[in-house]
């Protein structure tokens, strides 16, 4: 298989570029992401849509990856409860080589024919739940047999992946192919197809959350008041929301616990 990703870079002779050359050619090569992404929009689309019915009807989304792409998973995932209130147990980050591998390097975990099937299953993972492999390449053992044993068990799969007609995307009821072309670095996937990755996941998720109703105009209501920063954000969605001061809205979530809470007690008093 040819792929894009491992093709050499457009840019020779990294080594001998000034500061500034090497910043701006990477800009220039991080400049074609998103026009890659726009062509892959209706690909996106069908994922998202799959996406907020699996969590609409009670199942649970899955990324699984490995290296880079497992990290970006474990970090979109973590994300979602903290700010959209989502339950813990709803996205779930999977990563090759388990959670020590988010810090380090673990040897030949992306080469597992067999474990990303275990990692799955220990999970219970169901027909009832959508499976979404990261894989810039779209070659990765530990991704590409995982998904090939979820359709072999009636679960909905799908894939972000940065080649073309790859063996992740055969196993894939809803690929998104995003190709950004070769590296700045050859084989340096972590730079524009990590980026890609990174995009495709803020969309899929973000756009999910807000179809689910945990988004409100263009506030997280839901969100998780775990910091000063997020009680005062709280506070200032239910001042503009209401037209009210700002320690009269600071009292009502004091009472009301959340922003949610207070926005929907206010409706009912209306």
């Amino acid at each position: 298989m040819d792929k894009t990703t491992e093709k050499s870079s457009d840019h020779r002779f990294l080594e001998e570029m000034s500061t500034a050359d090497l910043l701006l050619n990477i800009n220039k090569e991080d400049e074609k992401v998103a026009q890659a992404i726009k062509t892959a929009l209706s690909q996106i689309e069908k994922a998202t849509d799959v996406y907020t019915e699996k969590i609409k009807q009670g199942g649970r989304v899955f990324y699984i990856g490995s290296g880079t792409s497992g990290r970006l998973a474990i970090v979109d995932a973590s994300e979602l409860p903290p700010t959209y209130g989502l339950e813990f147990d709803k996205v779930i980050g999977i990563i090759a080589g388990g959670d020590k591998a988010i810090r380090k390097a673990v040897e030949f975990a992306e080469d597992d024919v067999e474990q990303g099937w275990k990692d799955l299953q220990s999970y219970s993972v169901s027909p009832a739940d959508l499976v979404i492999g990261i894989s810039a390449s779209g070659t990765t053992p530990y991704v590409v047999s995982a998904l090939d044993n979820c359709r072999k068990n009636g679960i909905t799969t799908a894939c972000i992946t940065c080649n073309k007609q790859t063996p992740l995307a055969d196993v894939s009821d809803l690929p998104i192919e995003v190709v950004v072309g070769p590296e700045f670095v050859t084989g340096s996937t972590r730079m524009k197809a990590g980026t890609a990755q990174k995009l495709v996941l803020n969309m899929l998720s973000t756009a999910a959350m807000i179809k689910l109703g945990r988004v409100m105009d263009n506030k997280m209501i839901d969100m998780q008041l775990t910091n000063n920063k997020l009680i005062d954000r709280g506070i200032r969605i239910i001042a503009q929301r209401l037209a009210l001061s700002y320690d009269t809205a600071k009292h009502l979530l004091s009472e009301y616990g959340t922003v949610r809470n207070v926005l929907e007690i206010n409706k009912r008093k209306k």
